[in-house]
């Protein structure tokens, strides 16, 4: 491995240009370049990032180490597959893919080649919820809520996957356990897709959780909270505060009491610590956290929610 890891963004929009901007403050990487669909966009992103602009991501094979794909979700396959055919390490931005299919063929075709594969699902690298997963022990119950306002951004998918798909993924990893059952409401409001859902995950161990999201909303709303055995713990993502109640057993007392606390979890950017492990991972051959497998589960649990949802 080089003393400088070779990378390149493919898709430089909102969320495209950040990845740019972050690989080129890396004192360990070399931003190769960035291709866009947009010519005019592409080099303003790589003038800024002090990169090149290339036509092709087709250019980029023979050049690079690894690369963040930050297309349309309906193109993530084909933005993919000649990096992977390769064995070139790809950080594919969430969902994995627009179908099951494209992803389980992403999943397959990375094996098949040796090519590490990790899956943007950037609130895992949240430190608020990087600080809950050390607390959860035996979740039962679970609910989670991302609610906001309408953006232009990602309209080309549901909510499902533009948003719940986040905490799918989450809950997922806290409650490791088969989903036995999933039932579902939705309803597009502002787009031909849905813009508002409501799903209940029941798990083979008992535990259930409800999920909400919507993208039509007033307010702002980011929260997960998890009940446990002799505890309850709430997750703010704004606010970066964790609200927990616990039992605490008082000699002679009838019952134990109930003890209350607020952590307040030290803020850091969840999409610099993401790309940093994603950095860490090529040059280690550590898996990734999130790796395409697990991206895979998280769609086929969001696409099963939408096919409930229905419409």
């Amino acid at each position: 491995m080089p003393d400088k890891l070779r990378l390149a963004v493919i898709g430089v929009g909102y969320l495209g240009r950040f990845h740019a901007l972050i690989y080129s403050r890396m004192t360990d990487v070399v931003l190769i370049g960035v291709v866009d669909a947009d010519p005019e966009r592409a080099q303003a992103v790589a003038t800024e990032a002090g990169c090149a602009v290339f036509d092709r991501a087709a250019d980029l094979v023979d050049r690079v180490d690894a690369v963040s794909i930050v297309v349309p979700t309906t193109l993530h396959w084909s933005a993919a597959e000649p990096f992977l055919r390769r064995g070139i390490a790809v950080l594919i931005e969430k969902p994995i893919a627009a179908t099951q299919a494209d992803g389980a063929a992403i999943v397959q075709l990375a094996g098949d080649h040796g090519a590490l594969v990790q899956i943007g699902h950037v609130e895992r690298f949240n430190a608020g919820v990087m600080a809950l997963a050390e607390r959860i022990t035996a979740p039962r119950y679970i609910e989670a809520q991302r609610m906001g306002g309408f953006t232009e951004r990602a309209t080309d998918v549901d909510v499902v996957s533009d948003l719940m798909i986040h905490d799918i993924d989450i809950i997922l990893a806290l409650v490791g356990e088969p989903i036995s059952s999933i039932s579902a409401v939705g309803s597009a409001v502002l787009t031909p897709h849905v813009d508002i859902a409501s799903a209940r995950l029941e798990f083979v161990n008992g535990t259930v959780a409800n999920v909400v999201a919507s993208r039509v909303s007033d307010k702002q709303t980011r929260r997960i909270r998890v009940f446990q055995p002799g505890a309850y713990l709430s997750l703010d993502f704004i606010a970066q505060t964790i609200d927990s109640a616990g039992l605490k057993e008082i000699p002679g007392a009838a019952r134990p009491e109930i003890v209350r606390e607020r952590l307040q979890v030290e803020a850091v950017k969840p999409l610099d610590r993401e790309l940093a492990a994603f950095v860490q991972s090529v040059r280690t051959g550590r898996p990734p956290l999130v790796d395409g497998a697990i991206g895979l589960k998280a769609l086929e649990v969001a696409l099963e929610v939408r096919a409930r949802i229905g419409g």
